[in-house]
């Protein structure tokens, strides 16, 4: 099922060559599999966010409590 703005897009590469046509759509589908995999990165993040949270509560605890030190870069 085209929605307007597909439909509006499609009668707007009809009127161009072929090849201009061929350019678009590697374009497209080029920004298709771009967005797909920012939306599967948000989903992520988003199912992450209450982990994140609860971890920097805990760091935040520790630099409180004197327990946290500062990272030694050499040793990782």
């Amino acid at each position: 099922m085209a929605t307007t703005s597909i439909t509006t897009l499609i009668k707007m590469m009809e009127s161009l060559p072929e090849t201009a046509q061929d350019q678009i759509v590697e374009h497209l589908r080029n920004y298709v599999e771009e967005m797909k995999d920012k939306m599967e990165w948000d989903d992520l993040f988003k199912n992450t966010q209450p982990q994140l949270s609860s971890a920097a509560k805990r760091a935040r605890k520790e630099i409180a409590d004197g327990l946290a030190s500062p990272m030694d870069y050499d040793k990782l």
